[in-house]
């Protein structure tokens, strides 16, 4: 490999928008690999760029550094991703995002009306949640769909 075809950690750092902090935990948690120089400094392939915008766009929707894990490591090693690699990952999340979609719209489009939180603080709580029916079913907005009442992304 040529040495033109190694960026430093500063270089990914500036391209890709990530912290130098964000690049040694991904590199820990196996996202990204680095070679190292005689010095220890850090060398990224080119192609480290990519899997940290993949990264980003998987975090972006709620993807855990779990499963983004997994998908990276079905990636070629050797070579860079392709555009076919990258479809082939973000066919098995297409519907996720759909839903995720789904789920936005109908919160968007019912904002002016109950969030169905059971707090029997507006008038069409008496209508929707007589008598706070809805506590029974747990804490928080019971009725907000599923979607959105994941865990929320708390990472990097």
């Amino acid at each position: 490999m040529e040495s033109s075809d190694l960026l430093t950690i500063g270089e990914i750092v500036e391209r890709s928008g990530f912290p130098h902090s964000a690049l040694r935990y991904y590199e820990r948690e196996g996202l990204i690999s680095a070679s190292r120089t005689s010095g220890g400094q850090r060398r990224y392939r080119r192609s480290a760029l990519r899997r940290l915008a993949f990264v980003r766009a998987a975090r972006s929707i709620g993807i855990g550094l779990d499963e983004v894990r997994s998908a990276l490591d079905s990636l070629p090693a050797e070579r860079t991703p392709t555009k076919a690699d990258w479809s082939r990952l973000s066919k098995a999340w297409r519907g996720r995002l759909d839903e995720q979609i789904e789920a936005l719209t109908a919160l968007r489009d019912g904002l002016d009306g109950c969030i169905g939180c059971g707090c029997l603080s507006m008038t069409t709580c008496r209508l929707v949640n007589p008598g706070d029916a809805a506590a029974v079913q747990g804490d928080g907005a019971r009725r907000l769909p599923a979607a959105l009442r994941r865990p929320p992304y708390h990472g990097r």
